[in-house]
């Protein structure tokens, strides 16, 4: 393990990103625990800060943490890994923190608790797939497999960052976001049917049309079981939202 660390993660100029991403899983599920401890009314845990009587949200500490840890980074010398690795745990704290309140800064009200604070973990979801894909050496829009040509090399960027696009204007997030790091994936969200509520279904699909009705077929068949196995996971990790939106 030490050597597969030091091959993959030291040597390759990774650690900055790893301590990022360890501290943003550590920083997002321990944030997660002391929320439902506080929404449990535990009384050996401490409740919200408070001051003045006027809730501030983890969010503001959030970006605190980000400042320090983004400006920490910047500041160290380039020889001084060991406090650029600390800088980069801070601010995946940080990030943690604030992205975990993804839906409240989007809807500019407390959702935390609702259908549309589920928003906000899967966005902690997809960051942590692309902290991952990143971690395990591979390169988005297939910038390692273009050619050694400027036309080559441009041509395979487009393509990739084209078909990753498409997939996601049709409504299938993770396929296109996986497509960024491997192009088979947003090839095949690209082709296939969009979902129906996605802005591509909008404009391009006529209400009453065959392929109307064939994505919303698809949908009820294969994406809300999946949808729903999702939901208890994020239950499972985050608690389970309020009934009420």
């Amino acid at each position: 393990m030490g050597d597969w660390f030091t091959r993959e993660i030291t040597d390759a100029g990774r650690l900055r990103l790893f301590c990022f991403f360890v501290a943003f899983i550590a920083g997002f599920l321990f944030i997660r625990f002391s929320v439902r401890m506080i929404r449990a009314q535990v009384r050996w845990w401490p409740g919200n800060v408070t001051p003045g009587g006027h809730h501030v949200h983890h969010v503001v500490f959030g970006l605190v943490f980000m400042c320090v840890g983004g400006v920490g980074g910047l500041a160290v010398p380039e020889d001084a890994a060991g406090w650029a690795a600390a800088a980069a745990a801070v601010f995946g704290v940080g990030t943690a923190l604030v992205l975990d309140e993804f839906a409240l800064v989007l809807h500019l009200q407390d959702v935390y608790w609702t259908e549309q604070g589920r928003l906000s973990v899967e966005v902690v979801f997809i960051t942590i797939a692309l902290c991952g894909l990143l971690l395990l050496g591979l390169s988005p829009v297939g910038v390692n497999d273009a050619g050694d040509g400027l036309w080559s090399f441009v041509s395979v960027i487009l393509f990739n960052l084209c078909v990753a696009v498409i997939a996601l204007l049709k409504g299938k997030v993770w396929t296109g976001v996986l497509g960024l790091f491997i192009s088979v994936f947003a090839i095949v969200g690209a082709v296939r049917l969009a979902r129906p509520d996605s802005l591509w279904a909008r404009r391009r699909y006529a209400e009453g049309s065959r392929k109307e009705r064939r994505a919303r077929i698809r949908e009820r068949r294969y994406r809300l079981p999946i949808q729903r196995l999702g939901d208890r996971l994020s239950d499972l990790v985050a608690g389970r939202p309020s009934i009420r939106s």
